[in-house]
């Protein structure tokens, strides 16, 4: 790669130029994309998973020049295929940002037969690799610069809830929960749906941050380092854990009332519900599992909550809470009346208005 092709985008001109692009194509295998990409990006591989394993394997017990007569053939063929059934029918106007591992010959073939054609095209500098510095420097950054307004509460108190109440009337949110497709607990995972890499992670985590003012404070669930399988990274947790904190209260009841509304999906499926309580095991032994099993077939949903409430979540709450949030104060905080939409929307506005003040 030459530093004077006029087709390089570099990489300290990226956050500039992002939103510029009309498309940001990745040439990456479909398994590299799937583990992490540009926000917004789209995968055209110009080898796919087999494809590229099978040049990988020639260029290291056969030689180079195989490898790259082969994969010069597949690559042209694959870019072929995208340009008859995706890239037809645009202007010449439309400009795209490509980019592959690390801004080589995969991005470089495709940017250059684009630009052949016609198109503006511009391959990222780095390629996936000068993005991903670019994602852990914004990071860091970002641990230095936002402030945080931490919302706690035990489980079942609505957190969640009250950061997306909060951010109708116009404060800054930063919901972890949503980034990480996960609700931060031993049955947290969301249904059909698989939780990001830890890159992938990351990444929406810088885009979310990317969106927010620094100057502002941002409102932000309590949570552990730990979101399901993803971490929040160490000196974001940091500061976070080091910001003001204001609790949300609200009664067992309507605890109990919200988490069988939130966690709707465990009822119909029990065997799933079992497994997940399995997992407590080593906890609170096979004899307490197997009355909470028990409770489940008898479909004693509200009684079972109330005691893994009790028992389980609100204990392990209160010790974390003091030990992890030093700015937590208790006289700190904002009544849940009930479940209902206009108790939520008011508990927001009383925090927002505390936010302001």
């Amino acid at each position: 790669m030459q530093p004077s092709n006029p087709h390089i985008l570099k990489l300290d001109q990226f956050l500039s130029e992002l939103d510029r692009f009309d498309l940001i194509i990745d040439v990456r295998s479909p398994a590299e994309f799937a583990l992490d990409h540009i926000p917004g990006a789209v995968n055209f591989p110009v080898l796919d998973n087999e494809e590229r394993a099978k040049i990988g394997t020639l260029y290291k017990q056969v030689s180079p020049f195989a490898a790259k007569k082969l994969g010069a053939a597949l690559v042209s063929r694959n870019i072929a295929n995208h340009l008859e059934n995706n890239l037809l029918e645009l202007p010449r106007e439309w400009r795209p940002l490509i980019y592959c591992w690390r801004g080589g010959e995969r991005s470089g073939a495709f940017t250059h037969i684009l630009n052949r054609i016609g198109w503006k095209a511009m391959q990222l500098e780095g390629g996936y690799q000068g993005f991903r510095r670019t994602v852990i420097d914004g990071l860091e950054e970002a641990a230095q610069q936002f402030s945080f307004q931490v919302v706690c509460g035990m489980t079942g108190s609505g957190k969640t809830r009250i950061l997306q109440e909060a951010q109708k009337l116009g404060a800054q949110v930063l919901d972890l929960e949503a980034l990480a497709i996960h609700r931060g607990s031993v049955l947290g995972n969301e249904p059909n749906i698989e939780q990001p890499s830890q890159k992938g992670f990351e990444t929406e985590l810088w885009n979310a941050l990317r969106s927010l003012d620094p100057s502002k404070p941002v409102l932000v669930e309590s949570e552990s380092k730990k979101v399901g399988g993803v971490h929040i990274p160490d000196a974001l947790m940091e500061k976070i854990r080091n910001g003001a904190c204001i609790e949300l209260r609200s009664s067992t009841q309507t605890r109990v009332s919200w988490l069988m509304r939130e966690y709707h999906h465990f009822l119909s499926d029990t065997d799933n519900f079992k497994s997940k309580l399995a997992l407590l095991t080593a906890h609170y032994g096979k004899v307490q599992i197997a009355k909470w099993n028990d409770d489940i077939d008898a479909g004693r949903f509200p009684e079972l909550v109330e005691e893994l409430l009790v028992k389980h979540y609100d204990p392990s709450y209160q010790s974390s809470i003091v030990r992890n949030f030093p700015q937590y104060k208790i006289e700190h905080f904002v009544l849940l009346e009930d479940d209902s939409d206009n108790a939520f929307a008011k508990a927001a506005k009383a925090i927002v208005d505390k936010l302001k003040a």
